[in-house]
């Protein structure tokens, strides 16, 4: 007598499942390596797509590996439905190289919501930093008039969200206005991560929890430190989802915590550094981020939000 075929069941995740659809590499930590440890020390359930994959990041003399298209994405999402695994509570995206792969993404956003319409789409906007682009013009108006509309929370950087609004950012006023003009175009969350304003590095933050109230704007100021790591962007996108998770309603407190967070991440990465004889501010430095774990977990608030208009 033979058996019966032995079908395999996923549980639901409890403490939410996210979709995250980035880079990988096979050494060091940007991309999913940076935001999978970090979301699962925070209690999700965390599905990587990787969209490429690399030997190391591309910071270093040279770099080998493969790069997933748009159809090849569409197939392992098309996989995951075939077998009943589509619903999840967030998805996470970060670098996409491509209008078409990005094309692909916005499909996916569809998809998951035709299957749990409360999803939440935190999207980083990778587009370059510091006045550099990293990716094909063309994207740009893609993020923003497709990709902006759909996202519940968006994490660009200052050069970013110069690019989506068209606005120059040279003050905080203007920052907050880069921010509502973003809140009119869709995300009820948008996080500028990092913007040199006068001297000082700030994040700054905004919360349109609903369309008639005006949002809840905060800065944060971060302690400089004088050194350039890669990888934080990718990392502060996935604890800003995470913290937010467990305050949705508290973007500030959220925010306070992502930030505390990397700040204990960074001054670990440094000290580790020097004590090995290596001069940190000679070269582009590898988070330490498995060995700063608890910090992740169960960090200190360093970092204070002050509101603004408060």
């Amino acid at each position: 007598m033979s058996r019966p075929p032995i079908l395999s069941v996923a549980l639901p995740s409890d403490t939410g499942r996210v979709l995250s659809i980035q880079s990988h590499t096979v050494q060091g930590y940007v991309g999913n390596k940076s935001a999978v440890f970090p979301l699962q020390l925070l209690g999700f359930d965390v599905d990587p797509i990787n969209s490429v994959q690399f030997s190391n990041h591309t910071g270093y003399p040279t770099f080998r590996g493969q790069v997933l298209d748009g159809k090849q994405l569409w197939d392992l999402i098309e996989g995951l439905e075939e077998n009943q695994l589509l619903h999840y509570t967030h998805l996470l995206t970060g670098y996409i190289g491509s209008v078409s792969f990005l094309d692909t993404v916005l499909k996916v956003v569809d998809k998951l919501r035709s299957v749990n319409p409360d999803l939440v789409y935190v999207c980083d906007p990778v587009l370059g930093d510091e006045g550099k682009l990293y990716v094909p013009q063309d994207l740009i108006s893609v993020y923003q008039q497709k990709v902006v509309p759909v996202a519940s929370m968006l994490t660009p950087n200052q050069f970013e969200v110069e690019l989506l609004t068209g606005l120059r950012i040279t003050s905080e006023q203007e920052g907050l206005t880069a921010c509502n003009k973003l809140h009119s175009a869709g995300p009820r969350k948008v996080v500028i991560t990092s913007a040199l304003i006068e001297g000082k590095l700030l994040l700054i933050g905004s919360h349109k929890k609903t369309e008639e109230q005006p949002p809840d704007q905060f800065k944060i100021e971060i302690p400089k430190i004088p050194a350039y790591f890669t990888g934080t962007g990718d990392l502060t996108t996935a604890l800003l989802l995470g913290w937010s998770n467990k305050y949705p309603d508290n973007l500030e407190t959220a925010a306070e915590l992502a930030v505390s967070s990397l700040q204990a991440l960074l001054k670990r990465t440094v000290e580790d550094y020097k004590r090995a004889g290596f001069d940190p501010s000679t070269s582009s430095l590898e988070i330490r981020l498995i060995q700063s774990q608890d910090d992740i977990r169960n960090p200190a608030v360093a970092c204070k939000a002050v509101k603004y208009g408060s």
